[in-house]
């Protein structure tokens, strides 16, 4: 396996902490990753990392490099494993970063034939294969690879790509087909703005939401300066959320959690949140949530 020293800069990152790429109108997005290497000795513990019955905040200043993992059948590789099934609090998703090296990346990312997977590149590029076929992504790119498709991935461009990688069981249903593979760009999909909200709040989607095939959504979730979800949610689903850019404040349960660029927020059903972005800037997140099936009610089987 390449060696990746904890010099190497975040995940994707061509240039200090955050990644920019263009977008269609012109403006540059950031998309932000974690920190390379470790605090100094001298500083503080104190954080907004919190674990609770109903939610937690993995904040970006503690996703170093003492917390990465690898992978089997992977080279050039480390990851950040920011969500796994946890009995009794979120059940149906897993969810990593993963930065690649030049060079590195696997002929078969996950031999379990039952997972479907996405993809969303945050920095640097690399080549998606998908039951034979040639992708190139590239920042805001998206994939979604349907479960029992070969795939693999690699990084064969100079320096870093990073990217997030979700893991979910497709739950079968009789008379309802796979999901077929989507490889999309954000910067070139037109977000859905919430009903009055005066545009304040837009969802960017990858998945069609009449599509009942698919039993997860990916999606990208703006709010402009001062936009806020003014009711408290509290629903089914799971959620992770990862601040790509702005700030807000975030309730979550009872508690109301200031976030920033590169904080992951993970909620298991029912948790109530709602928020407030602060700007100046727009605030967003990548968003999952699990859809479209009954409740399982024999989980075991």
């Amino acid at each position: 396996m390449t060696d990746l020293s904890p010099d190497l800069p975040p995940a994707g990152a061509p240039t200090g902490d955050i990644a920019a790429v263009p977008r269609a109108d012109t403006q540059r997005v950031p998309y932000a990753g974690p920190v390379a290497g470790l605090p100094p000795q001298a500083g503080l513990t104190t954080d907004t990392a919190v674990f609770t019955e109903a939610y937690a905040v993995i904040p970006r200043t503690v996703m170093r490099d003492i917390v990465t993992s690898y992978l089997p059948g992977w080279t050039g590789m480390r990851m950040w494993m920011i969500a796994r099934p946890l009995s009794g609090f979120a059940e149906t998703f897993s969810q990593y970063i993963v930065e690649l090296a030049e060079g590195g990346g696997s002929d078969n990312p996950d031999d379990d034939p039952e997972v479907q997977h996405a993809l969303f590149v945050t920095g640097g590029s690399m080549s998606v294969t998908i039951g034979g076929a040639e992708h190139r992504l590239t920042p805001g790119g998206f994939a979604y690879i349907p479960p029992g498709t070969p795939w693999s991935v690699r990084n064969t461009t100079p320096g870093n790509t990073g990217f997030h990688w979700w893991r979910k069981r497709w739950q079968p249903v009789e008379g309802v087909s796979r999901p077929d593979p989507i490889v999309a760009q954000e910067q070139d999909i037109a977000p859905s703005m919430m009903p009055d909200t005066d545009g304040a709040w837009g969802t960017t989607r990858f998945m069609d939401p009449a599509d009942l095939r698919h039993d997860m959504h990916i999606t990208v979730v703006t709010f402009k300066p001062g936009g806020s979800i003014p009711f408290a949610e509290t629903h089914v689903m799971e959620h992770g959320l990862f601040v790509l850019e702005g700030k807000a404040v975030y309730r979550l349960n009872r508690d109301w959690v200031e976030v920033g660029p590169g904080d992951y927020m993970w909620l298991r059903a029912f948790c109530p949140q709602a928020c407030y972005a602060g700007g100046p800037g727009p605030f967003r997140y990548l968003l999952y949530k699990d859809v479209n099936r009954h409740a399982p009610l024999w989980p075991n089987r």
